[in-house]
């Protein structure tokens, strides 16, 4: 198995150090670069191969969010996954808006951010309960004042998660969506699962109802 090559960025050289510390040892992961700015993000990357980028949102000249964006434009196969402390409403939604494909707090435990990484390098999204919770908060908040989402919940969920649902929509069974795409029914039921538990919504039911919505 290929390692996950990981460029960290953030602007205080300590965090840097901690996380390579804290990740160093791990056998799927390969450490490939530390930089201090966004700028700095965009030239590495030209000259280097990176599979996933760790960044900090608050930076001096770039921001994250922006450098999120800039990548998203220059490399959409660069996974960007944010490494934050801040856990306002305003910047998980600004942050998937601009292309990242998870969000983690800096509080997070390294068991957790080894899973968030190896989640987002396979494509899938990345946003624990507590940050799912938030987002979600923050839309149900801007629908009862009659503003525009800024970003729907649906972007919490991977391609994989968004077939399924697209398929439980159109009236099939755990069994049906199984056979149509290849995969046993526990794997239908656990992505199922998930998808409830990274929106922080109760049922499939609600979930139906926002994809129908959306797509209109």
């Amino acid at each position: 198995m290929d390692k996950i090559r990981i460029l960290l960025v953030d602007d205080h050289a300590v965090v840097r150090k901690g996380l390579i510390s804290l990740l160093e040892d791990e056998s799927v992961l390969e450490i490939v670069g530390d930089v201090g700015s966004g700028k700095e993000a965009l030239e590495f990357v030209k000259n280097n191969k990176v599979d996933l980028v760790l960044l900090d949102l608050n930076m001096p000249e770039m921001s994250g969010i922006e450098t999120a964006k800039q990548l998203s434009k220059s490399n959409a196969k660069i996974k960007k996954l944010v490494f934050s402390m801040h856990n306002d409403p305003d910047y998980v939604l600004k942050s998937i808006e601009n292309g990242v494909d998870g969000y983690l707090l800096k509080d997070s435990e390294k068991e957790e951010i080894v899973k968030a990484i190896e989640q987002v390098s396979e494509g899938q999204k990345y946003f624990p309960p507590s940050v799912s919770a938030i987002l979600v908060g923050a839309l149900q908040t801007k629908k009862t004042n009659n503003k525009p989402a800024a970003a729907s919940v649906l972007q919490l969920l991977s391609k994989k998660e968004i077939e399924i649902l697209r398929l439980v929509a159109e009236g099939q069974s755990s069994q049906d969506i199984a056979t149509k795409l290849d995969l046993s029914v526990r794997t239908v039921s656990n992505h199922r699962a998930n998808m409830l538990r990274k929106t922080d919504i109760n049922n499939t039911t609600e979930l139906v109802g926002i994809l129908k919505s959306e797509e209109k």
